[in-house]
């Protein structure tokens, strides 16, 4: 993408950013067909979430994410609530919308409200949730509410050997930056770091790409998707 330059000025620089700063993102209901995103219940979130999430894949499922597994269900339970109480990030419980039953978490987090700039991560999605078009709403959510809040930018990080994490990255919209090399140390671990981000200029029609392939009418009788979100998303 060709970068913004203000035509009168030599050296070049970028154009002036006016208008006021976002809103810092706070736990809010955000409703879909498939999914509501709601803030925190830690007692209800960790019944629901621990046992799907600590079955035979919980070192998979965990293994980039800054915390778990949890040792049990009340660890994990404290661990939501120290993320509810958070004064910087909003985590968001993810939730069946016919059953209310927990079925993720996702936070905003990395909130630079001088830059305009919020990142999506410590994304948790059970089994059940997982390569669903429920998940791909709640990723749709979190978007149009960061850009409705007043944000230019909207990041996704992950860990550089996370594969399954870029591709949905990529097949979400956001576009690749670079990798940061030992950006950070995570479980002890070294950590080189993905870097995904879309603007507010790329939201538009990565919106429309993905209420296109959201709607009820791209799905057949069986919940069998006609269109592939990446086709989607090439046509932009």
């Amino acid at each position: 993408m060709t970068a913004q330059i203000d035509p009168t000025l030599s050296p070049p620089r970028g154009l002036l950013v006016s208008g006021p700063a976002p809103v810092r993102p706070r736990p809010t209901v955000l409703k879909g067909r498939r999914v509501t995103l709601a803030p925190l219940e830690p007692e209800k979130d960790a019944a629901d979430l621990y046992a799907p999430t600590h079955g035979e894949e919980k070192e998979r499922l965990f293994a980039y994410l800054f915390d778990g597994p949890f040792e049990s269900q009340a660890a994990m339970a404290e661990a939501l609530r120290v993320a509810a109480a958070s004064p910087d990030n909003a985590t968001l419980a993810i939730r069946d919308a016919e059953t209310d039953r927990t079925v993720g978490r996702a936070t905003f987090m990395r909130v630079e409200l001088h830059h305009r700039s919020v990142e999506v991560g410590s994304i948790l999605f059970s089994p059940a949730l997982a390569r669903t078009a429920a998940a791909t709403e709640a990723m749709y959510l979190m978007a149009d509410h960061a850009f409705s809040l007043g944000f230019r930018r909207y990041e996704w990080k992950c860990d550089a050997l996370n594969a399954p994490s870029r591709a949905a990255a990529e097949r979400l919209g956001f576009r690749f930056e670079g990798v940061f090399r030992k950006h950070m140390i995570i479980k002890g671990r070294s950590r080189d770091t993905a870097w995904f981000a879309m603007t507010e200029d790329d939201w538009p029609a990565v919106k429309a790409a993905m209420e296109t392939w959201l709607a009820p009418e791209n799905f057949d009788a069986e919940g069998r998707q006609r269109r592939r979100l990446r086709d989607l998303m090439e046509r932009r």
